[in-house]
């Protein structure tokens, strides 16, 4: 504890990322969540205030505790990087799981009096993959470590979109490249704390090594010409980072309740919907994999002030996602929504640029594998 707050007090530093978090909570090998450190922590008058950040797991038995730690904590949300890396690559999983990710995992905060902010959402990291290499191999090639490619993770839930590392096929580097805005895109639009990891924003690839703790090569080096050969992706990244900054409906402090949140207020604060432009059923959310689907946030119904005690009033936005490998075709919900839509972001542009305006009720047809965002103006 004197080494955290000499950091605090004499290095400024605003707060601390613990790695293997889990293991500062065993008790005679056990996971404590009120062992003696949290407590310490707790009562703290300086480390109590700076942010802390958990790796919620380590190696041994009943580490994985995502969700567990105590309320002054935020935590690497290892349930988000599985199910958006699931999502966009079309593995099984519950359209359930996918909504409670993009909408800030109440069901693993809200029960200890956390906000959304408490889910550090993240689907790369210095671990493991990065965002290039995520989408361009199914397998980790740590072969240059030294250990026969025995190190490193081994299910990486990644999709190599048809070719195992490098290739010139322009339809697969086309696919690759969308589904790095896919999961951009996602991350920037999901309710939380974002954090993307060095590099991700031009595209660096390690070539497959998921594991590059021991290397000072060009696998871990960073590699300034991407900001050219990779421009497209820097300026969708750059575009969807200040689309979040813009518009709080994707930084609420609080968690959705599923219904008008203001007196004579007719929708409610969110809803998801089906392809053909109805609100999910119960029997819906049963299905499996929501390859298509759209969730409704309404910019009128965020409940919390901002920092002066004024009401925070935003856009209305329609999200769609469509993770299959076919366009499909989606009608936008009734005049209750809203009457009319405009395109404002479009991952099956290189640049996310879309300049689609739609009615209620009518069709669009979204790409294979893409993201749109679609923004009431009527």
């Amino acid at each position: 504890m004197d080494s955290l707050r000499y950091w605090v007090l004499e290095m400024h530093v605003d707060g601390f990322r613990f790695d293997l978090a889990s293991t500062l909570a065993r008790e005679f090998y056990d996971v404590d969540r009120l062992s003696a450190f949290f407590d310490l922590v707790q009562q703290d008058p300086v480390v109590s205030q700076v942010k802390l950040i958990a790796e919620p797991w380590d190696i041994g038995e009943g580490g994985y505790q995502v969700g567990n730690f105590p309320g002054l904590w935020t935590e690497w949300n290892g349930k988000y990087r599985d199910t958006v890396r699931d999502y966009w690559r079309g593995e099984p999983a519950t359209l359930g799981e996918f909504a409670s990710r993009l909408t800030g995992s109440s069901d693993l905060y809200e029960a200890t009096g956390r906000r959304p902010s408490a889910s550090i959402n993240f689907v790369t990291c210095h671990d493991g993959f990065t965002l290039n290499d995520l989408v361009s191999y199914n397998e980790k090639h740590n072969e240059a470590n030294g250990e026969d490619n025995r190190d490193g993770e081994s299910h990486n839930r990644s999709w190599n979109c048809g070719v195992e590392g490098p290739t010139d096929d322009a339809d697969i580097l086309a696919l690759r490249a969308k589904q790095m805005r896919n999961i951009m895109g996602t991350l920037m639009l999901s309710q939380g704390t974002p954090m993307i990891a060095h590099g991700d924003e031009i595209g660096r690839t390690q070539l497959g090594n998921n594991n590059v703790y021991c290397q000072d090569s060009e696998l871990s080096w960073m590699d300034w010409s991407l900001l050219d050969s990779n421009a497209d992706h820097l300026e969708f990244t750059r575009k969807v980072l200040a689309f979040r900054k813009r518009h709080p409906a994707f930084r609420r402090r609080r968690f959705f309740e599923g219904k008008p949140i203001r007196s004579g207020d007719q929708v409610r604060d969110i809803a998801w919907l089906t392809p053909a432009g109805t609100e999910m059923t119960p029997e819906d959310w049963g299905t499996g994999l929501g390859t298509c689907v759209a969730v409704f946030l309404n910019g009128e119904s965020i409940p919390e002030p901002n920092s002066r005690g004024e009401r925070v009033v935003d856009d209305t936005f329609l999200l769609c996602f469509n993770a299959n490998d076919h366009d499909q075709d989606f009608v936008t919900p009734n005049g209750d929504y809203a009457a009319e839509w405009t395109g404002d972001l479009d991952t099956a542009s290189p640049t996310g640029d879309s300049d689609l305006v739609v009615a209620a009720g009518e069709k669009v047809s979204l790409q294979a594998r893409s993201l749109l965002v679609l923004r009431k103006t009527a």
